[in-house]
This record gives structure tokens, C-alpha cells and sequence, in this order.
């Protein structure tokens, strides 16, 4: 078979050729160029705070940070008073995620990352990183949102795992080569819409006769959904990539969408360490439940 080759006077930059081995050129991300490099481990040394509370929480109120604010503010929501928890702020575009302390709790320097120092067995601190393991292990602790029942347990799993492999391609495929990259590139921004619009209409239509991502129940499948595909649909994500994409022909994820968002839990969760958008939904840090009403950002500048 003959191998294809393009002519490099049509390439971007124009006459790129790759070379025959990488080499890095640190602020060569973009946006990101602080955030990423190709090693990992810690940069620097920094103790990382405990709270009053088992549960301490060092995140970002990004998608993958929400995804387990608002599983902390629906089990709060829902009586599981061992659910309080501290949530401290990770600063990505500082570093702090490269501390000495993050790491110990995850070595792939990733929000969001949790410590539980009251393990149902009694032994030293777990440390949880990965969002979709969190949100398991803290359903599983606390017997909330998700069905023990083998079906209805498969299928909120299914979802769950869904949304790990997929987001990916919204967020680093779609959302990085549509608004953050130093270069528009069609290519690139055609193929992820694609994607995007692909799974988009995987939502659509499984939401077209469920009322949750699982069926009937509530779960942390819908959870690990929303942030990213429900801010998509309300237009708040990559610079309302929302119209670009057309997503509000996708009326069965729409109501889905504003189902959730109406949820109290959801509210507060998706404020939880977040650094962007109105000063009243930013919470920067949270310690205890009345912060919501005392701390945002809001207040902070009034006081």
C-alpha cells in the first residue's frame, strides 16, 4: 500500500514537516501552555490544607470539578450528613495542581482529586482521584444515586463510563480547537463538531424515552453528564459554541438539561470552587453550608 503524502505547502503552519522525534517548546499549549509539559510529578513543595470535615476536596470548578460538588450537594441534599465536606481551590493556571501535596493525593496532577480520612473500614486516609471514581466510591459509601440493583447499576455505569470516553472530545477535541487554540484550524474544528454533534444526538435519543441517563432513577451518571453536556446545551460553553452547534434542536437533552439545572443541589454544586462567570455563582472555596450565603465572590466584593 502506498503511503499518502501531503505536500507541506498545505500544512499549518504552512511547510510544517514532523519532525523524526519531538522535542517540547515549553509555551507552545496556548492557553494551556502553563499547564502542560510532557513529565509528570511535583514542580514544587506545598503542603496541602486539611479541613475541619472527613472529607476534604482540592478541585476546579470545571465540568470535571462539578461532577463531584454537585454529587457532595445532592447527598447533603439528600440527609447523608457525612457527606460535609471542605473544598479547597486548585489553581490550574498557577500550577497548584504540580504541589507536592496534590500529587500525593494524584499523581497525574488532575482536578479533581479527594481525600476521605473516614473510610468505612476504619484504616488510614483513602485518596480518590478521577472523577468517575470519586463519584462511585462516595455513592457506593453513602448508598445514594446508584441503583444496587444488577440492570438499573449496569446502566448507570454504562453512562457514567460513557461520559469519561466522550467529554474528552468536547472539551480537549472540540473546545480547545474552537476557542483556545493560538490558531483557527478547520480541519480540526469540523472533525471534533462532528464528534460533538454525534453524541449530542447519543443524548437525544436515549432521552427521548428515559427521563434520566439510567431510566427512571436519578444517578451520578446524570451528574457526570450535565456539566459538560448540559452547559453545552444552555449555551454557557466555549463562547456559546452552543449556537454554532445548533444544540437547541436537541429537545429531549434540553429538558433533561433544565431539569437538572433547576435542582438545588446542582445550583450549589456547580458553584463549589468556581473562578469564572457572574461574581454571585462563584464560590472559590467552601467549608461549611452557609458559605453559599455568606462567601461568594459577590459578597466578598461587598464587604
Amino acid at each position: 500500500m502506498t503511503e499518502t503524502k501531503f505536500p507541506p505547502e498545505k500544512n499549518l503552519p504552512t511547510g510544517y514537516v514532523p519532525p523524526k522525534v519531538w522535542t517540547w517548546e515549553p509555551g507552545n499549549g496556548g492557553a494551556f501552555a502553563s499547564i502542560n509539559r510532557p513529565i509528570a510529578g511535583a514542580t514544587h513543595d506545598k503542603e496541602r490544607p486539611v479541613g475541619k470535615h472527613p472529607l476534604q476536596l482540592y478541585s476546579l470548578g470545571t465540568p470535571n470539578g462539578q461532577k463531584v460538588t454537585i454529587l457532595l450537594e445532592e447527598l447533603l441534599a439528600a440527609g447523608h450528613g457525612g457527606a460535609e465536606y471542605d473544598a479547597w481551590l486548585i489553581n490550574i493556571g498557577k500550577g497548584d495542581q504540580f504541589s507536592s501535596g496534590f500529587v500525593e493525593v494524584n499523581p497525574n496532577s488532575k482536578i479533581p482529586a479527594l481525600m476521605d480520612h473516614a473510610p468505612v473500614d476504619g484504616g488510614e486516609p483513602i485518596r480518590l482521584f478521577e472523577s468517575a471514581s470519586i463519584m462511585t466510591y462516595l455513592a457506593e459509601k453513602f448508598g445514594a444515586f446508584l441503583p444496587t440493583e444488577t440492570r438499573a447499576r449496569a446502566e448507570t455505569l454504562n453512562w457514567l463510563f460513557w461520559q469519561m470516553g466522550s467529554a474528552p472530545f468536547l472539551g480537549g477535541g472540540f473546545g480547545h480547537f474552537y476557542t483556545y487554540a493560538p490558531m483557527k484550524i478547520q480541519y480540526a474544528i469540523d472533525r471534533y463538531a462532528m464528534e460533538v454533534k454525534r453524541q449530542m444526538d447519543v443524548l437525544n435519543r436515549h432521552l427521548a424515552n428515559n427521563e434520566f441517563m439510567a431510566g427512571k432513577d436519578y444517578t451520578i451518571a446524570d451528574m457526570a453528564i450535565w456539566p459538560w453536556y448540559g452547559r453545552l446545551a444552555l449555551h454557557g460553553a466555549y463562547d456559546d459554541a452552543g449556537t454554532f452547534l445548533s444544540v437547541d434542536e436537541y429537545e429531549h437533552v434540553q429538558r433533561w438539561t433544565k431539569q437538572l439545572a433547576a435542582r438545588p443541589g446542582v445550583k450549589r454544586g456547580a458553584m463549589v470552587n468556581k473562578t469564572s462567570g457572574p461574581l454571585s455563582e462563584q464560590l472559590h472555596e467552601r467549608h461549611d453550608a452557609s458559605d453559599f450565603d455568606t462567601k461568594t465572590q459577590d459578597k466578598i466584593a461587598a464587604a
